[in-house]
């Protein structure tokens, strides 16, 4: 049992359910909401327009409002909230709340539902929510009496932000919103069976800072979990530079530590850079900090990091050698866990000199020389896509949010953009959700309004989900969105060029449009009240850039028309050992052939 901080304002007033909940939402702390009405949830929406404290962003589909509750999330850090009604407004949030369960991203999603005794009829507009998300949130609620309403919030917002976070969903009845009730906060938090992990075992901390002193070739393997741990910079690169290992970052942490740093070597895996794998693959020791072995990562993973023993730390003991069994577990919040292995390296390196890793360092050094991640340009004329990241990039102040759909624009994105501070970098990793950049770039925005955001996107993801440019454009939020226009789908026609014969199967978006772009870009833009600009020539890219950045009350759209031959190297095939990575100039690595 745990109960929350002062009491409120509204304690012992008489209200429907509908007034507890926005009353209960504010005393969260929640300042904005995305979302879209419907009948089953139209009386919460009554009273939120008399809310002083609450801000609502009106989205044009229900999975816009999950993905900007996503992107208000990873920049705030504060779970994100989204709303719909019933039936399809409820499943169209499915695909949102699935992509937060994926990348641990604090979520609360509420969601109108018929009256209670209508539940399980087939009534008009009944979905049945709690069960249809239940594989996918950390806690689905079904409130169907108004008294509950207070606590189920304060219990979602706890669930949602603690531990290991992620989406939970409250679905509330139509008659518990009608319903009068008699408003209590804070509530009693009753949550048997959760728990989230306490202090880190010091035994083990001991034991990990033992086996990375005896290293030759240490290793880090820097995950997502950093970003949703209160974790500072600070604590982060003392323990990394007390190490003194290189260190790659997954796809969802390229952010936590700058990207000029002189041991990142970079993302792992499938199209991670070949210095970056061939550290893992060759590492005797690996100290994995919030990361959970993905398979973009390990490839085959009897074949992945085979040398190396395993120090793993993550919140969610599940997690723990679920692919790779640990040699020392450690289970705890990594905002515990990395200055508290810091001081036991401190003690160990203090007690015992450590084994000499210069010798390690120079090999990865040689690595990075020999194989730098860079692409071969195509020869029909048109814009290299990786070019084009890398003006954006030039273009870009420090403190830019970058934002991508998923994609060959995604790992250009991951490869050629430059991060400087924490919070700066959103994309769906472990859904790989197509449609998430416009949406999520539109949340990131509204929670960080003085910051640039930049939305890197493809033609194939930006058809899914730009209607929200006209959420943007009413709502005032100007983001700023590149479409690397290959007029296909990159990473499936990637995939038919090199395993099916370049037997381009339904990949191409403009078949039958002759000379016509369907749709054109600029015009859509300018029908969504957005700026439309278009780029098809190398000398005109830093002019175009340049424009879109001196625009700031209004969405941008710029059309770059960019080769489709264009390739994202490195590149692991799926289903073979890291060891046969390939790059931009063919085979080498096994590790060259030792």
């Amino acid at each position: 049992m745990e109960r929350q901080d002062a009491p409120s304002a509204y304690e012992g007033q008489v209200m429907t359910g509908a007034e507890a909940l926005v009353r209960a939402l504010e005393e969260v702390g929640v300042t904005d909401i995305f979302g879209m009405p419907g009948g089953a949830i139209l009386p919460f929406y009554d009273p939120l327009l008399a809310s002083e404290k609450i801000r609502h962003v009106l989205v044009r589909h229900e999975q816009g409002a999950g993905h900007a509750a996503e992107g208000y999330a990873l920049v705030t850090g504060r779970p994100g909230v989204c709303v719909a009604t019933s039936g399809p407004g409820a499943t169209n949030l499915i695909t949102a709340i699935g992509d937060a369960h994926m990348d641990s991203v604090p979520m609360v999603a509420i969601t109108g539902q018929v009256g209670s005794r209508a539940i399980g009829t087939d009534a008009f507009q009944e979905a049945d929510i709690v069960g249809a998300t239940m594989p996918i949130v950390k806690h689905s609620f079904l409130v169907t009496t108004p008294e509950e309403v207070p606590a189920r919030v304060a219990e979602a917002f706890y669930l949602a932000s603690t531990g290991r976070p992620g989406p939970v969903l409250i679905d509330v009845a139509k008659d518990a919103q009608v319903g009068m009730t008699e408003f209590h906060w804070p509530p009693a938090i009753d949550l048997p069976g959760y728990r989230p992990p306490g202090k880190p075992n010091q035994r083990r901390l001991a034991q990990a800072a033992e086996v990375i002193a005896s290293a030759e070739r240490p290793v880090l393997y820097l995950g997502g979990g950093l970003s949703r741990a209160a974790v500072t910079s600070e604590q982060l690169s003392e323990l990394v530079e007390l190490i003194g290992a290189p260190f790659t970052t997954t796809l969802t942490a390229l952010d936590i530590l700058p990207t000029d740093h002189p041991l990142n070597l970079g993302m792992p895996g499938m199209h991670g850079t070949v210095a970056a794998v061939g550290a893992l693959q060759r590492a005797d020791v690996m100290v994995c900090l919030g990361a959970r072995f993905d398979d973009r990562v390990t490839g085959k993973p009897e074949t992945f990091a085979r040398l190396a023993s395993v120090i793993h730390v993550d919140i969610d003991p599940a997690e723990i050698s679920k692919i790779r069994t640990a040699d020392v577990p450690i289970v705890g919040d990594l905002a515990e866990v990395v200055p508290a292995l810091t001081s036991a390296l401190r003690a160990q390196f203090a007690d015992e000199e450590r084994t000499p890793i210069e010798p390690w360092l120079q090999e990865v050094a040689r690595v990075q020389a020999t194989y730098p991640t860079t692409w071969t340009d195509t020869d029909d004329g048109l814009l290299q896509p990786q070019e084009v990241i890398t003006h954006l990039d030039k273009a870009a102040s420090e403190d830019t949010i970058w934002v991508t759909g998923v994609g060959q624009h995604q790992m250009w994105a991951a490869h050629y953009l430059h991060f400087h501070r924490p919070h700066s970098w959103l994309t769906s990793a472990g859904a790989g959700t197509m449609g998430y950049g416009v949406p999520a770039a539109m949340g990131a925005k509204r929670a960080a309004p003085q910051r640039p955001v930049w939305l890197i996107d493809g033609d194939g993801c930006f058809q899914m989900t730009n209607q929200e440019l006209a959420t943007c454009t009413l709502n005032e939020i100007p983001i700023k969105v590149a479409v690397i226009n290959n007029s296909s789908l990159g990473m499936v026609r990637q995939w038919q060029t090199l395993f099916y014969g370049q037997r381009y199967s339904n990949t191409d978006l403009h078949t039958g449009a002759g000379t016509q772009r369907i749709p054109d870009f600029v015009t859509l833009a300018e029908a969504y009240g957005a700026v439309g600009l278009r780029c098809e020539r190398l000398e005109d890219v830093d002019d175009v850039i340049a424009q879109a950045n001196a625009i700031n009350d209004r969405p941008v759209v710029i059309d770059f028309i960019v080769s489709a031959d264009a390739q994202v190297w490195p590149m692991v095939a799926a289903g073979v050992s890291n060891d046969e990575i390939q790059h931009a100039r063919g085979m080498s690595p096994a590790w060259e052939e030792e």
